[in-house]
């Protein structure tokens, strides 16, 4: 009778911790989905980092001087100096 107990109980358990295992909050799927989202949250990160490395870098440009500038000034709004000749020619 007790060695039936034992095993019921034993039995019951094993079921417990499986069930924990497989579909409980640590459960390994649960646990390979949260690797998933950090994987992803890792690669923003590090996406993010080299965009604000390069922020970075044209902040320190524009504090050192107007070159900078200057250059975007003439390739995003197309502005020129005095006495210059602006010409533009398509491919």
């Amino acid at each position: 009778m007790a060695s039936k107990l034992t095993t019921v109980i034993l039995l019951a358990l094993l079921l417990i911790f499986q069930g924990q295992l497989w579909l409980g909050r640590g459960s390994v799927p649960h646990v390979r989905e949260m690797q998933r989202n950090l994987a992803l949250q890792e690669e923003k990160n590090a996406q993010m980092k080299q965009s604000n490395e390069q922020l970075l870098a044209d902040v320190r440009d524009l504090k050192s001087g107007m070159a900078l500038v200057e250059d975007r000034a003439r390739s995003e709004l197309g502005m020129v100096k005095p006495n210059e000749i602006f010409v533009q020619y398509g491919k």
